[in-house]
């Protein structure tokens, strides 16, 4: 039997510019390490033209990495999507990717992913932790 591809997905209330927040991830992502250094413990551009990223997080204090690919980005509707290369991810994941799609007033992400075994559980850890994420980056943006 094929494994099918879920999807969850997180919202959070962002109250500076849409455009502002979006270009945030489109431009600044390495600036998530001063915003939220409890659970980023670095996000490095590895290499240019198709933005790979190499990405430390400390999930719940686990240690966790990621080289992730943005693979998709549409400036008018302010979406991009990034999947999961390499990493602690895919050790539970046989695909992992993240959307985020941002409106005025909401910011929104949706894991799509395909677990390894049917014993993997949703990633729900992620939930807060993108909730959370996109709180800080929208205080940031309004004082900065």
């Amino acid at each position: 039997m094929a494994n099918k591809v879920e999807t969850l997905v997180a919202s959070a209330a962002i109250k500076c510019p849409a455009d502002k927040f979006y270009n945030f991830f489109k431009f600044n992502m390495s600036d998530i390490v001063k915003i939220f250094p409890a659970a980023f413990t670095g996000v490095e551009l590895i290499q240019g033209g198709r933005r790979w990223l190499h990405q430390d997080l400390a999930l719940y204090s686990i240690p966790t990495t990621a080289k992730v690919l943005t693979e998709a980005i549409d400036a008018a509707a302010k979406i991009m999507t990034f999947s999961t290369l390499e990493g602690d991810l895919l050790q539970v994941y046989k695909s992992f990717k993240a959307t985020l799609s941002v409106n005025d007033g909401l910011a929104k992400w949706s894991f799509e992913y395909e677990k390894a075994t049917i014993l993997s559980p949703p990633p729900q850890l992620y939930v807060p932790l993108v909730v959370t994420l996109c709180t800080l980056v929208d205080a940031y943006l309004l004082i900065n």
